[in-house]
């Protein structure tokens, strides 16, 4: 793989601003969706009482989603739950998921932990050269070669890394994507996926392994610090801003886990 014509290939003055997501993903052996519900958040203290859904929640034995008006969404699958956020100009700071994920390990000790990942999503939209996405997919992460000219169209194509840090694996995934917007055409832009993926250690009795997950949830700020300086030098070599002009209260980032 080479890396010599990413700047080249992206320039800042044809990026607009990024669209910044993170989520907390907790993994249990004994999680279940049927554990949750917005009483069982509120009554337990794990979110606010006066926070509101922005619409109908899902609740059935395979999934329950929540999202609520200022842009927290939680998903329970079996095994796992998400906490999700939109930056938008928001502070680190002021964001309120690792609460939410710190609260709810708190309020159920008793889980049989695994694991715990974080995974921050950063878009970049290229309203005024939708072809520079590909491109640098293509050529400047990808390099030359003949497999591009199969076919009549231009190759699309996504990228899978893993690097191993040195207190967890972090994969990083880029791919083309297309920014919906109301009433006018979709905007094409490079979605760069990341999770640090922390693994609990089997041996340890549950007390050593619940103090393990919450010591992971410390890394969050460490963690998208790190992906930001990932992307913005070592992939794009510009610098992070925000859109949002572009931010719902529903994620623009289809969900993922461990």
């Amino acid at each position: 793989m080479t890396t010599t014509n990413v700047a080249s290939a992206v320039n800042p003055s044809t990026i607009t601003d990024s669209i910044e997501e993170l989520s907390i993903i907790i993994a249990a052996q004994d999680l279940t969706p049927t554990m949750m519900s917005q009483d069982f958040l509120k009554f337990s203290g794990i979110i606010p009482k006066e926070w509101e859904l922005s619409q109908q929640p899902v609740l059935n034995p395979n999934l329950a989603q929540l999202n609520f008006t200022n842009g927290v969404g939680i998903i329970a699958q079996p095994h796992t739950i998400t906490i999700r956020e939109s930056l938008g100009n928001r502070k680190v700071e002021e964001l309120a998921i690792a609460t939410v994920a710190a609260k709810y390990i708190e309020k159920l000790p008793h889980a049989d932990y695994v694991g715990l990942g974080m995974s921050p999503k950063i878009l970049m939209p290229f309203p005024d050269n939708p072809a520079t996405v590909r491109e640098f997919i293509t050529s400047s992460l990808l390099g030359a070669g003949s497999w591009k000219k199969i076919g009549q169209a231009p190759v699309q194509a996504s990228i899978n890394l893993m690097y191993l840090l040195d207190r967890c694996q972090l994969t990083i995934s880029v791919s083309e994507a297309r920014l919906q917007q109301l009433e006018q055409p979709p905007i094409m832009a490079i979605l760069f996926s990341g999770n640090f993926n922390y693994s609990v250690s089997p041996e340890g009795n549950q007390e050593k392994r619940l103090a393990q997950v919450q010591s992971f949830l410390d890394n969050w700020k460490n963690d998208l610090a790190e992906f930001r300086d990932i992307v913005n030098h070592k992939f794009l070599d510009s610098d992070p801003g925000n859109a949002e002009q572009f931010m719902g209260e529903t994620s623009l980032f289809p969900g993922q886990t461990l």
